[in-house]
């Protein structure tokens, strides 16, 4: 292949290498990224040699960490930061600051090294990575897990946090440089980042929605692919020109457009690429392994990532323990941030830029954390056959719905609510394709003969093969008011014949589903409070006839109510009269008929005793 062009070349080297090496990888019970990882080490500059180009492969193949943000972004609603607050900014802080001081300590009084390069060690080495972490929990169905939403919150605060980081490397470069000039470069350098930032939330915000819509209006699919991908590598571009990671600033695209009407659209068309691109980058990381300052100082490097290791590990413990995970997922937790990230490639090499890092010392550093992202999934490996028995049984997660189903009914959600309306439906003769993603509750539900399919109904390719284009009813059971809403969005775009019936958990869940057009909404304990109610008043001496009355009209006056506020639920003020209103107003006309019942009691008794 002398005259083959290079692209052509470089494809079969990558795909053959991918093919051959991942399945057998997986075989052998070691997981797709050791097999992408040790490709990368066998066609690399250290192998065989296929590739030379190292860097400029791994700089493209940076757009899959790029794509892989942005779809994170995507998933980050301000609401649902809102509500993860405390796992994101409290965990997040905790292993970020608890990992640096650790190493930071170690470098400065351990190593003797100076302080602006202890701490810029220290920042870089606390990063975990996504690629792997994320990788790794999908493949095991661990997001769902206590410790995979865990995980997940502390490195969406890595990928924040990396931001600050980031500007922070021009000031202590300025600070370091005694023949600095005195306008204050490292300021104004930092003073740039921060406006850029800015200006592509701000501009983001006006300027993207508009743009999409216009787009989607050409009714050309391909066209709309290609307007999500120039979209992630402009903003990413746009972040790079003034030195942020561009992985940034995809992130913060997705986190502007994860509100939006489109979101459904470009996570589908985005996927694909990631899967691909994530690859190429982990077969890049394995070639950019530098055996050379490896092989002339291995006790250093040895000690360095054994060092660095096992003090994340133990903060990583630590937090495991504050935050009470269970003592089986504990293993896995640790072991996925503990090893080093992608990020910290970033860092250093910013770093080195900013004459905070000698390039031997950041060679050094870039060298521990590839070789530490070798050994964290082949660490796994060995803590899944020694550490996480011992630690007590774990259930598997079933391995996801993968044939297509007919049944007219779809129930998401399988816990206490959607398992009375599927033994509702059961007892009647009518099929319905269940899914949940909790592997402890469906194998309990099997036990006692129920058919549950393992799989996120927030996914689209899962709904389709569940058979929601031909299905009837879509019953939103879910726990989660998040996840109930994206799946109502996604049933709304995509599936548009499905009769939706969705639970509600509270008056601003009820809200959110009218909003969306869905009609059928039940309040999940509205019924049962209400029975709780009417037995309260019989044991008070109410009659029983008299107590389902009264529950009946507070039924019927409540549900007005809630009729009467919904068009106001935006105006809190509104809301807040409107309710007291019509409180008054029963309680006023509860309080007439009392009195004449209560008058018509004493009537009655005036006459029998007339009559006696």
């Amino acid at each position: 292949m002398e005259h083959a062009p290079g692209w052509l070349t470089g494809s079969l080297v990558y795909l053959a290498a991918a093919v051959l090496a991942v399945p057998l990888a997986r075989a052998l019970g070691l997981g797709s990224i050791i097999g992408y990882l040790a490709a990368g080490i066998v066609i690399g500059p250290w192998g065989f040699g296929f590739v030379r180009n190292v860097q400029d492969i791994l700089h493209f193949a940076e757009l899959g960490i790029v794509l892989m943000l942005f779809l994170v972004g995507l998933e980050l609603e301000p609401r649902r930061l809102w509500s993860l607050r405390r796992s994101i900014f409290g965990w997040g802080s905790a292993q970020v600051l608890g990992c640096a001081a650790l190493l930071f300590l170690a470098a400065t009084l351990l190593a003797g090294q100076p302080w602006r390069v202890g701490l810029v060690a220290a920042l870089g080495l606390a990063l975990s990575s996504t690629a792997i972490a994320l990788q790794v929990m999908g493949e095991r169905n661990l997001l769902s897990t206590s410790s995979g939403q865990a995980g997940f919150s502390i490195l969406l605060f890595q990928d924040v946090a990396a931001i600050p980081i980031l500007a922070l490397l021009p000031l202590l470069g300025g600070a370091g440089d005694a023949g600095r000039s005195p306008d204050g470069a490292g300021w104004l350098e930092a003073a740039r980042i921060v406006a850029v930032v800015l200006a592509v939330v701000i501009g983001g915000r006006l300027l993207l929605r508009p743009l999409l819509r216009w787009i989607a209006r050409s009714r050309t699919p391909e066209i709309f692919t290609a307007a999500a991908l120039l979209l992630v590598v402009a903003t990413a571009a746009s972040m790079q020109f003034v030195g942020l990671s561009m992985a940034l600033g995809a992130f913060l695209a997705g986190v502007l457009l994860a509100d939006s009407e489109y979101r459904q659209e470009l996570e589908t068309d985005i996927e694909p690429f990631k899967g691909l691109l994530l690859g190429l980058f982990f077969i890049a990381v394995g070639m950019s392994i530098d055996f050379g300052v490896l092989l002339a100082s291995p006790g250093l490097m040895a000690l360095l990532v054994a060092g660095f290791l096992a003090l994340k590990a133990l903060a990583i413990y630590a937090l495991a323990r504050w935050i009470e995970l269970p003592a089986q997922e504990r293993p896995v937790f640790v072991l996925l941030l503990a090893q080093g990230g992608e990020f910290a490639f970033v860092v250093f090499q910013a770093a080195t830029g900013a004459r905070v890092l000698a390039p031997q010392a950041a060679s050094l550093l870039i060298g521990a954390v590839a070789v530490s992202m070798l050994l964290g999934p082949l660490l796994l490996v060995l803590a899944d056959r020694w550490l996480v028995p011992r630690a007590g049984p774990r259930r598997p997660a079933p391995p996801e719905l993968s044939e297509p189903q007919h049944a007219p009914v779809i129930i998401a959600g399988f816990g206490r609510y959607g398992q009375i309306v599927g033994r509702m439906l059961a007892a009647q003769g009518i099929q319905s394709t269940v899914l949940d993603h909790d592997a402890d509750m469906i194998a309990t539900a099997r036990a006692f003969g129920y058919k549950v399919f393992y799989g996120d109904a927030t996914r689209l390719d899962l709904l389709r093969t569940a058979g929601a284009a031909s299905a009837r009813v879509l019953l939103v059971a879910v726990d989660d008011v998040e996840q109930s809403l994206r799946i109502v969005d996604l049933a709304r775009r995509h599936f548009p014949q499905l009769e939706l019936v969705a639970r509600a958990r509270d008056v601003t869940h009820w809200n959110e589903l009218r909003d969306r057009g869905v009609t059928r909404v039940e309040r999940e304990v509205f019924e049962s409070s209400l029975r709780s109610g009417r037995t309260v008043l019989e044991v008070l001496g109410i009659a029983p006839f008299e107590a389902r009355t009264l529950a009946v009209r507070f039924r019927r006056a409540n549900l007005q109510l809630f009729e009467d506020m919904y068009p106001h639920h935006k105006d809190r003020a509104k809301v807040i009269a409107v309710t007291k209103q019509a409180r008054r107003q029963l309680q006023e006309q509860l309080a007439q008929e009392r009195a004449a019942s209560e008058a018509r009691q004493r009537e009655e008794e005036r006459r029998r005793g007339a009559a006696s």
